[in-house]
């Protein structure tokens, strides 16, 4: 595959460049050119409905309680794969949290006095 590949970007040709389009490219050559677009041009090309539509039609069908009961069994199974935190860790992680909650308060509480004795001081 990449040998032909190679064989027609030396021959200049451009036949693999139509048949696939890569999208950005291809609409920016549409817009760009002042010709009218040719029937067999990627612009003028039937494309099949949106994504949007597509998923608004799946999440539409089927039992509710069955969607609902594959969507837990899927949970659970994802829960299983997580790597829980042993205790050690936990204190660990919990305390670290705990310190940057009270770094971070008493740091804003720092600037919004300093500013508040700036303001009293300017417009005293």
């Amino acid at each position: 595959m990449s040998d032909e590949r190679d064989t027609r970007a030396e021959d200049g040709d451009d036949t693999a460049a139509a048949t696939r389009p890569s999208g950005k490219r291809t609409a920016r050559r549409a817009r760009t050119s002042d010709a009218p677009a040719d029937t067999g041009s990627v612009a003028t090309l039937d494309r099949p409905s949106s994504r949007k539509d597509k998923a608004a039609g799946k999440a539409k069908t089927g039992n509710p309680f069955k969607r609902l009961l594959k969507f837990l069994r899927e949970v659970i199974a994802e829960l299983r794969k997580v790597i829980w935190p042993n205790r050690k860790q936990m204190v660990t992680y919990t305390a670290v949290v705990l310190v940057f909650v009270v770094f971070m308060v008493a740091f804003i509480a720092g600037i919004d006095i300093a500013f508040v004795k700036g303001v009293d001081w300017l417009f005293g």
